[in-house]
């Protein structure tokens, strides 16, 4: 069994060193001159330099498309419409993909190679995503692997979103990346405060930008975001809510509360926030504080591995073995999910098998 593993190991390495061969070797000998990009039937023209992935490309020419994992080709957010010269449909992006998708011509633009004049379809929402200087205002660690992150914008001043979306953020070419990398980061703080956004962070062992963000970002550096980008925010309605979080999942639905608050919408509205031990818990106080504005609000802490010392009283278990033992009859609710991607697909199932249907759960998953 170990000569097996060590044998995949060495395998998968050397994989992984002939793809990063084959990128430099592409980057140092193609030459594909210039090339031309048709946007919209032609609403717009761009006249770039061959050989880059559509998604950098674009994002050069200040145009930004939605990517959560930065442009690795693992979250498929990043999907336009590629009507002539994207080449064939590549083995890493169907798995993203529905029959219509495909048909359509839909591709993962961070898979795609300009090497030709393209003609493609974005939806004209991208063209008022903008990119922001902002300055780093405060560092605060919520968790030990947890680290709030505030920024206030700079130029432009002020952002405008929906509660519930992301930005990315630009992590810097440093020692542990040999180029800037971009990941998607959803907004802890409320839309009412426009100059101001705070990020809540978790560090990921041998992560390029969390590692990065973690130790060597400090108060007073200026960064670069872009954004709002998503679907996920509160929809206007009456139904009771359920809002289920993991870890640093939790954030955008801080910011839904926020605005619930702020514009007195009181529904019926249960927070399921699961981690491992209590001294995974944070904004604790600050949803309570929440909670008094809302009258019909219910906070349920859910903890899979409290410590003895935590001297825990509350539930225990999976986050949606929590929801599972309160909700019987769900034909009336509207559910908001956001953590980790296993965690949304069990509560996804078990929100359907209790009647919520499909086109009243929203969620982002974190990965």
């Amino acid at each position: 069994m170990v000569t097996l593993v060590l044998g995949l190991l060495s395998l998968s390495g050397l994989c992984a060193f002939l793809a990063l061969l084959l990128e430099a070797a592409h980057a140092v000998f193609a030459d594909y001159g210039p090339c031309r990009i048709s946007i919209n039937g032609g609403a717009k023209e761009l006249s770039v330099k061959g050989g880059g992935r559509l998604l950098g490309t674009l994002m050069d020419q200040g145009i930004f498309i939605p990517s959560a994992c930065g442009g690795r080709g693992s979250c498929g957010l990043c999907k336009v419409r590629v009507l002539e010269g994207g080449g064939p449909l590549l083995p890493t992006e169907t798995p993203y993909m529905n029959a219509q998708e495909v048909a359509d011509g839909t591709r993962l633009s961070c898979q795609v190679r300009v090497r030709t004049d393209l003609v493609i379809q974005i939806p004209e929402a991208f063209f008022l995503i903008r990119e922001f200087r902002a300055r780093v205002v405060g560092l605060k660690p919520l968790t030990p692997f947890i680290k709030e992150v505030h920024l206030k914008l700079l130029d432009p001043p002020e952002i405008v979103f929906k509660p519930g979306q992301f930005i990315q953020f630009q992590v810097p070419e440093y020692e542990g990346s040999p180029e800037p990398v971009y990941r998607a980061y959803s907004i802890a703080s409320p839309a009412r405060l426009k100059n101001e956004i705070k990020l809540v962070i978790t560090r990921v062992e041998r992560g390029v930008a969390t590692t990065y963000i973690h130790t060597l970002l400090k108060e007073g550096d200026e960064v670069r975001i872009n954004g709002p980008y998503g679907d996920f925010y509160l929809r206007h309605s009456d139904r009771e809510m359920i809002m289920i979080g993991t870890g640093s999942g939790l954030a955008p639905l801080m910011s839904i509360l926020h605005h619930m608050a702020d514009e007195k919408i009181d529904r019926p509205c249960t927070l399921y926030f699961g981690v491992k031990s209590r001294q995974d818990l944070f904004y604790q106080e600050e949803i309570h504080e929440l909670g008094a504005k809302l009258s019909r609000f219910r906070y349920v802490p859910v903890l899979s591995q409290p410590l003895p010392e935590d001297r825990w009283d509350g539930e225990t278990g999976f986050v949606t073995d929590a929801v599972a033992r309160d909700v019987t009859d769900g034909s009336r609710m509207e559910a908001y999910l956001c953590g980790n991607p296993l965690m949304i697909n069990a509560a996804v199932k078990l929100l359907m098998e209790r009647g919520v249907t499909e086109d009243r759960i929203f969620f982002d998953k974190f990965g």
